[in-house]
């Protein structure tokens, strides 16, 4: 593995997770509520689900808060993080079918065969991840298999899968959620749950949008795709499924052995697109590290490298394209369905905007230095404006890009391995 020039290496003695982010003016909490709008009341309802009281207006404080107090107090100062979160919000209720409604927890079932919509799945990078060795590992291990209701709707059904070890000296321990790539599952990223659980953390999976348990044949994230391209009813590329984390934040915050203060966030590639744009929406991921997810989407319609990320999903651009008349997939049909279905993602909530966000937040990105999908170029503007941000918070040792040499669009054993001490180093 070697570091990008625009890599920075960590100090070798790392401050307790308590300090890794500047303590908050006394109007503010971590997740952006006062301690006390976290507390939730439950009760139960039909079918063996609980009700959990919402922290209604936690994304809207943040933003009141900053407005009232010294730009230099806040640990969202210098790219308007607050301003950004609000209106990224708001973009995320204009597709929801209801109002907002209290968030049901439900038991689920586990999965003996997982609906993958692409080829077979491979888990060798992630059967890399460091492991505490220990007899009768899996007799040691508590599985939970959950469905939270984050909306109505049969997409509003959540699934999660949460693994740990049934004994812990920690009252409240560190979670991580883990986020699948583009046709796979929550079980797919069953090893990464192990490992981590062996070492102590909460281990938390969901199953994307139109993935997994919430799809009924290969081509359902597909077809939900090109739906919302006709329709423009739903945004299944990405933001929805931002919406769900931020809902899952609610429900692991208010877990008895869950430290709230203590939750991590990572994915591959589709997985690492959620992680990244879940935490600049929500503050309450305090650790990130997206694999092989960051990149431009406004830079690569302006500069010809859209090719990569529109191939992924290409029966959606031809489908666009015929709709508005094309011979050809050329950047206006891409840019025409980003605005369509993630609108904002090419401007107000590209990476150029949501990574500074972030700060002062421990952030590990990870790409391959040959990534077509993620191209390098293309995160010139992102890492000096993310720079510029943990430069102010005087946190530039929370920031670190590495990019893989020789490596195109794919998850590495060194990009587990890295991602694995990052999560030591700030959430242990």
């Amino acid at each position: 593995m070697v570091l990008s020039s625009l890599a920075w290496a960590p100090p070798a003695s790392c401050r307790q997770h308590e300090s890794h982010v500047p303590k908050p003016p006394a109007q503010l909490h971590r997740g952006g509520c006062s301690p006390r709008s976290l507390s939730y009341k439950s009760s139960p309802v039909a079918g063996g689900g609980v009700v959990l009281g919402r922290c209604r207006w936690r994304m809207e404080v943040v933003a009141t808060a900053a407005a009232a107090a010294p730009t230099s107090a806040l640990p969202f100062a210098g790219d308007d993080a607050s301003e950004l979160r609000a209106e990224f919000l708001r973009v995320l209720r204009s597709r929801r079918k209801t109002a907002e409604g209290d968030l049901v927890v439900m038991k689920g079932e586990p999965v003996a065969e997982p609906m993958y919509q692409g080829g077979p799945p491979t888990r060798e990078a992630m059967e890399s991840c460091p492991k505490e060795e220990m007899e009768d590992f899996q007799d040691k291990l508590k599985e939970e298999n959950l469905i939270l209701i984050t909306e109505e709707g049969e997409q509003g059904r959540l699934p999660v899968l949460i693994l740990s070890l049934k004994e812990s000296e920690e009252k409240k321990r560190p979670a991580i959620v883990f986020l699948h790539s583009s046709y796979k599952t929550k079980e797919w990223v069953r090893p990464l749950l192990e490992a981590y659980a062996s070492r102590g953390y909460i281990a938390v999976a969901i199953d994307a949008r139109y993935h997994g348990q919430r799809a009924s044949s290969v081509t359902t994230y597909i077809d939900a795709l090109i739906s919302a391209w006709k329709n423009g009813d739903t945004m299944p590329f990405l933001f929805d499924t931002v919406w769900d984390l931020i809902k899952l934040g609610d429900y692991l915050s208010q877990r008895e052995d869950v430290d709230p203060a203590r939750i991590g966030i990572t994915g591959e590639s589709l997985g690492g697109m959620h992680a990244w744009l879940a935490a600049a929406a929500d503050t309450r991921y305090s650790v990130v590290v997206p694999i092989i997810g960051v990149q431009g989407f406004g830079w690569a319609v302006d500069n010809d490298r859209w090719q990569a990320r529109a191939n992924s999903i290409r029966s959606l651009f031809e489908e666009a394209r015929k709709d508005i008349g094309k011979s050809e997939i050329d950047k206006e049909v891409v840019q025409k369905v980003w605005d369509r279905i993630a609108p904002g993602l090419t401007s107000r909530f590209d990476s150029a905007h949501t990574i500074p966000a972030i700060a002062p937040r421990p952030l590990l990105i990870i790409n391959g230095a040959e990534d077509p999908r993620c191209p390098l170029a293309g995160l010139s503007d992102v890492v000096s404006r993310a720079t510029e941000a943990y430069e102010r918070a005087d946190l530039l040792e929370n920031f670190k890009l590495i990019a893989e040499y020789e490596i195109g669009h794919q998850m590495t054993p060194d990009m587990v391995k890295a991602a694995s001490d990052w999560f030591d180093q700030f959430l242990k």
